[in-house]
């Protein structure tokens, strides 16, 4: 995993979140971990219960998504002992989905495994419930998430595609707690980034179309020298 790449995963995981089957339930997933009604959400005394109590959930749907960062870093490294034509399939397949996410290529979206949703609700537990949701997104956030797969895919190692994957789950939890900590005013935002979802996820699909050609062109490095230049801009050590 090199240092261009995390902050790809990184946003990602926020764009993730603001699919249309994952914001419209955030405060149903809120009201779910916390025990406080959603009607209730935001109201003085209630951000501490409800950020703590995001604190497994979030641990839930970071774990599947790791184990799939794993997954794809194992599968890609027995199928493809080539790495020049590992990062030529994880390329094409990269500007793929980035043609699906732009809305250039269908791609099947539906919510699945409701009843797991349920089940996790009935044993009350709130690490299940992450989980339970990662496993019922999966299917509507499939092109953003799918990438960062290929991404992993392409990884050296098992370890680097799960740290990619701990990235990407990173940039879902952070909106997700922020809007348990300051409902009222994160609501008012993420509706207005609801609004404009077609021009984010328009630009989101051109970045994967970006990463998917360099990546098959073999000229990844010029977007690693942009990432150093930027760094020294900022008076940061080049990490690569």
């Amino acid at each position: 995993m090199s240092a261009s790449e995390i902050p790809v995963a990184l946003l990602a995981g926020f764009v993730s979140f603001l699919a249309p089957c994952v914001l419209p339930l955030v405060p149903g997933y809120l009201s779910a971990v916390s025990a406080v009604e959603a009607d209730e959400l935001g109201r003085p005394g209630t951000a501490r219960r409800v950020v703590v109590s995001s604190v497994p959930f979030v641990l839930g749907f970071t774990a599947i998504f790791v184990l799939l960062g794993v997954g794809a870093s194992l599968l890609g490294g027995s199928l493809f002992r080539n790495q020049f034509l590992l990062e030529q399939v994880s390329g094409f397949v990269l500007v793929v989905f980035g043609l699906a996410f732009m809305g250039l290529l269908p791609w099947p979206e539906r919510l699945v495994g409701a009843g797991i949703v349920q089940g996790a609700r009935s044993r009350g537990s709130r690490v299940l419930l992450g989980g339970a949701f990662a496993v019922c997104a999966a299917p509507c956030i499939g092109p953003v998430l799918a990438a960062i797969l290929v991404l992993a895919g392409s990884s050296d190692t098992a370890l680097e595609g799960a740290a990619l994957l701990a990235v990407y789950s990173l940039g879902l939890a952070i909106p997700f707690v922020l809007a348990g900590a300051l409902f009222t005013r994160a609501m008012g935002a993420f509706r207005w980034v609801r609004d404009h979802y077609r021009a984010i996820q328009f630009a989101g699909g051109l970045v994967m179309v970006v990463l998917g050609l360099l990546l098959f062109f073999g000229r990844f490095y010029v977007l690693r020298i942009y990432v150093n230049r930027a760094l020294e801009w900022f008076g940061l050590e080049p990490v690569f």
